[in-house]
């Protein structure tokens, strides 16, 4: 940046508001691609505005410790909005109660196929125990990912990383995957999404329908409990057999 602009950015830099204003700036610009792309999920919201936010950080070398402390606004939120999905899923509870087997099943399935198959797979690859161990809770929530990773001797800030790309390939790729399989149920495909892809895969199925995200939130909240049991038995368990 020019002197003028650079002494510009450095005063705005000193307001705790300046990472809270682009953070928001930057979803509302990607929400409007969305929306001009007749919601294409390749389009997707949280994609495009991370990828905002990093080059705006970049060009202008801000340190993310500077952007966080007014980002930590939105941050703090998470919390409540976490919170607010019980009332979508209330509206929803006839359903719920009518598919409770299924759901079920489809919980366990889901959460122990999500550890075994990350750690197998980084296996497979050569990955070293740690990065095995921080990818086995990838479709957990990331502050609880996070915490799973620090118990079972994981790195949680990689952890961290894969869990929002985790997130984002599951918002953009999962109704092409349902669309392949004829896959209509819209319960049925907002808690895959909730159980693979976490609050993005969730935020993504509210968006096509509240019955979807009802149950992408369902899947999201009981996958972080389940998978913070089972994950230090089957890492263990995985370790040994291998």
């Amino acid at each position: 940046m020019n002197p003028p602009l650079n002494e510009l950015w450095v005063y705005l830099a000193a307001s705790p508001l300046l990472g809270l204003t682009l953070t928001l700036l930057a979803y509302q610009g990607a929400l409007w691609l969305y929306h001009r792309s007749g919601s294409n999920p390749l389009v997707n919201p949280v994609l495009i505005a991370i990828v905002i936010l990093v080059l705006i950080l970049l060009l202008t070398s801000t340190r993310y410790e500077t952007y966080f402390a007014g980002a930590q606004f939105v941050h703090f939120l998470l919390g409540p909005a976490t919170v607010a999905l019980a009332i979508p899923l209330y509206h929803q509870i006839s359903r719920v109660r009518a598919l409770l087997l299924p759901v079920v099943a489809g919980l366990l399935a889901g959460s122990v196929t999500a550890i075994v198959s990350a750690v197998l797979i980084a296996r497979l690859f050569g990955a070293s125990q740690t990065t095995q161990l921080s990818l086995a809770p990838k479709s957990v929530t990331t502050p609880i990912a996070m915490g799973i990773a620090e118990h079972i001797g994981g790195i949680p800030s990689l952890t961290a990383v894969i869990v929002i790309i985790t997130g984002i390939i599951g918002a953009v790729g999962a109704r092409y995957l349902f669309d392949a399989m004829k896959l209509r149920d819209p319960a049925i495909r907002g808690f895959a999404v909730g159980l693979a892809a976490h609050g993005i895969g969730t935020a993504r199925a509210f968006q096509v329908n509240e019955q979807s995200g009802a149950f992408a939130a369902l899947a999201m909240g009981l996958n972080g409990t389940l998978t913070a049991l089972l994950a230090p038995f089957l890492v263990n368990w995985l370790a040994a057999a291998g």
